[in-house]
């Protein structure tokens, strides 16, 4: 199996469609459409059922894909090896909550510049389920995540443990609106749970995407929220938001890197993992 074929057939098993994997791959759908039918004769299975108007993967498909999504991963990163032993330079795709990139992330990164200078990261911000899911689809190399993270197939190391504080603000009387980020953050989780818990009140949902997007609304008295201590005495309304603490339970997260277990430690990863040190309160080490 050649790698053009198995990176046109991964697109068009992401795309669900000839066509929109030929304009992502920049190439006509002949193309595509031969690079498929190839495979498909080479490994004497259908890989694709058609749809409506789309394609759908067929069992066999669905497990070479399994297998693609590796081999492609491994392609992508033995050239980051050979690059980075040849010119000191590398790509690295870094995932974050919101708050980690917002807040340790570009000391984090300042820090891993100056031992590897041609450094490119990448970086995506996103909630930690879907940073969990990028990983493990090997879309990412790495994450920050809230935690405790629990996976089979992931790599964890405890980075710091954040201090979780009921949000409220100054001088208002907030609305009935718990403000929080989208499904699949941590934070929410325990805000839901402190709600069901302690608030002795049923608060409606507000979600918003951004960290200042909901700190400003409970800033006008929109709403209450929880949100990491450290976070919110670097924000623009610090001075319109009052913090109380919380049980322990609740308001201790950690901060986790994770990796997937069938990543390999490149040499950049592995300073990555030494710059840890630049970051507060590392309780840890590697876990499985």
């Amino acid at each position: 199996m050649e790698l053009v074929a198995l990176k046109t057939f991964e697109k068009v098993a992401k795309e669900g469609g000839i066509l929109a994997a030929s304009r992502q791959l920049n190439t006509v759908q002949s193309n595509i459409t031969t690079r498929i039918q190839r495979l498909e004769e080479e490994l004497g299975t259908k890989l694709f059922y058609r749809k409506g108007r789309g394609l759908e993967l067929s069992r066999a498909g669905q497990i070479l894909l399994e297998y693609a999504e590796q081999i492609l991963q491994l392609e992508r990163q033995a050239g980051v090896a050979v690059r980075l032993a040849e010119k000191g330079a590398a790509e690295m795709k870094i995932g974050g909550m919101e708050s980690f990139v917002a807040t340790h992330l570009p000391q984090l990164l300042g820090a891993l510049r100056e031992i590897c200078p041609k450094l490119q990261p990448r970086i995506t911000a996103a909630t930690t389920g879907i940073l969990i899911d990028e990983v493990l689809e090997h879309r990412i190399d790495c994450a920050f995540v809230g935690g405790p993270v629990e996976h089979p197939d992931l790599v964890t190391i405890d980075v710091m443990l954040q201090q979780l504080m009921l949000v409220r603000p100054i001088g208002l009387e907030p609305a009935n609106n718990l403000v929080v980020f989208r499904a699949g953050c941590v934070y929410r989780d325990k805000a839901l749970q402190w709600d069901r818990e302690f608030a002795g009140q049923s608060y409606e949902l507000s979600e918003l995407g951004t960290l200042e997007g909901i700190l400003g609304c409970v800033a006008q008295g929109l709403g209450i929220t929880l949100m990491p201590k450290n976070v919110v005495e670097r924000s623009i309304y610090r001075d319109s938001l009052a913090m109380e603490p919380l049980p322990d339970h609740i308001a201790l997260v950690p901060t986790q890197f994770i990796q997937h277990r069938k990543t390999p430690r490149l040499k950049v990863m592995e300073r990555l993992f030494e710059s840890l040190q630049w970051l507060p309160d590392q309780p840890g080490g590697p876990t499985a």
